[in-house]
C-alpha cells in the first residue's frame, strides 16, 4: 500500500525531476561546459537561469564640446584689435623702407666712388692732354715763322721736323660709366635730390664741345698737313719722321714760295683751332673737379 506521505513524495520527486529535465533540455551540459572554455569569466546563475557575459566591445570615449556663449564683445575691444592690426601694418611699413633706404644708399655709395675713381683718371688724362697740346701749340706758331721765311733762306731740315710735330693731336675720351649708370637710378631720392644732374650735364656737354673741336683738327690736318707732305717731302724724309727710323735731311721737292705761303695760312686755322682745343680741355678738367668735388663732399666720399 501507499500511503499519502509517499504519494506526495512521488509527485514532489516527479516533478523535481521535470524541472530538472527541463533545465537540462533548455541548457545542455555541452554548451554550458562549451561556454566556459570560451569564455572562463562568465557567470551562470542557476537561481535566477541568468548567464551575464562581459562586452567584449571597448567603450568609445565621448568627448562633448561644452556650449560655447558667443557674447557680442565690447567695443573697446575692437578698438584694441584694430589698433594692433594698425601698429604691426606701419611696423612692417617702416621696416620695408628701412631696408629699402640701406640697399639704395649702399646702391649711391658704389655708383658714386665708381664716378669718383673716373673723374680723378680724367683729371689726370686732361693734364696730360693739355700738357702736350701745349707743345703742340708752340710748334704750329714755330712753323707759321718759319713759313714766313724766304725760300732761298729757309732751313728746310729744321722745317720738317717742326711741321712734322705739328701733325700731332691728343684725343680725350672720357670715362662715362659711372655716370651713364647714375642717369639711369637718378629716381633714387639720393640723386633726385641733388644738384648731381646738373654737374653731369654740364660735364657731357662740354666733352661734346670738345670732340667738336677735335674732328675739326683732324680735318684740318687730313686737309692742310698731309697733302703738303705728300707733295713735299722725300719718301726717306717722311719715313723717317712719322716712324722714327733715322735723321731727317735737308732734302725736300717741288716746293715753291707760294706751297709756303699756301701753307702759312693753313697753319693759322690750324693754330687757332689748336687754341681753342686747349681751352675746351682746361675747362673740362675744371668741370671734372667741381664734378668731383661735388660729389666727394655730397655723399661723404674721401678723396684719395
Amino acid at each position: 500500500m501507499i500511503t499519502g506521505e509517499q504519494k506526495d513524495t512521488d509527485k514532489t520527486g516527479k516533478e523535481s525531476t521535470t524541472e530538472g529535465s527541463n533545465l537540462n533540455n533548455e541548457f545542455p551540459a555541452e554548451k554550458l561546459a562549451s561556454d566556459a572554455e570560451v569564455n572562463p569569466s562568465s557567470e551562470i546563475k542557476e537561481d535566477n537561469i541568468q548567464i551575464s557575459t562581459p562586452s567584449t566591445e571597448t567603450e568609445m570615449e565621448v568627448h562633448h564640446h561644452p556650449q560655447l556663449d558667443h557674447r557680442p564683445k565690447p567695443w573697446k575691444e575692437y578698438l584694441l584689435e584694430g589698433l594692433m592690426i594698425f601698429i604691426a601694418v606701419m611696423l612692417g611699413f617702416f621696416a620695408e623702407n628701412i631696408r629699402e633706404d640701406i640697399t639704395n644708399n649702399e646702391h649711391v655709395r658704389q655708383l658714386t666712388s665708381q664716378m669718383v675713381q673716373d673723374l680723378e683718371a680724367d683729371t689726370t688724362r686732361l693734364n696730360d692732354i693739355i700738357l702736350n697740346e701745349t707743345k703742340i701749340l708752340r710748334s704750329n706758331d714755330t712753323l707759321f715763322s718759319l713759313l714766313q721765311v724766304p725760300l732761298e733762306k729757309l732751313d728746310t731740315k729744321r722745317m720738317q721736323r717742326v711741321a712734322i710735330s705739328a701733325h700731332n693731336m691728343w684725343p680725350f675720351h672720357p670715362s662715362l660709366g659711372a655716370i651713364a649708370a647714375i642717369k639711369n637710378e637718378l629716381h633714387l631720392k639720393q640723386f633726385a635730390n641733388s644738384e648731381i644732374i646738373r654737374f653731369i650735364a654740364r660735364y657731357e656737354g662740354n666733352i661734346e664741345l670738345l670732340h667738336t673741336v677735335q674732328d675739326i683738327n683732324l680735318q684740318y690736318q687730313r686737309n692742310f698737313l698731309d697733302p703738303f707732305f705728300s707733295r713735299h717731302f722725300t719718301p726717306a724724309n717722311l719715313n723717317a719722321a712719322f716712324n722714327h727710323t733715322s735723321e731727317l735731311d735737308e732734302k725736300m721737292r717741288n716746293m715753291t714760295q707760294e706751297d709756303l705761303t699756301q701753307l702759312g695760312a693753313e697753319m693759322v686755322l690750324i693754330r687757332i683751332n689748336n687754341d681753342e682745343m686747349i681751352r675746351d680741355n682746361k675747362e673740362l678738367k675744371q668741370d671734372a673737379s667741381d664734378l668731383l668735388q661735388y660729389v666727394t663732399k655730397q655723399y661723404h666720399l674721401s678723396e684719395k
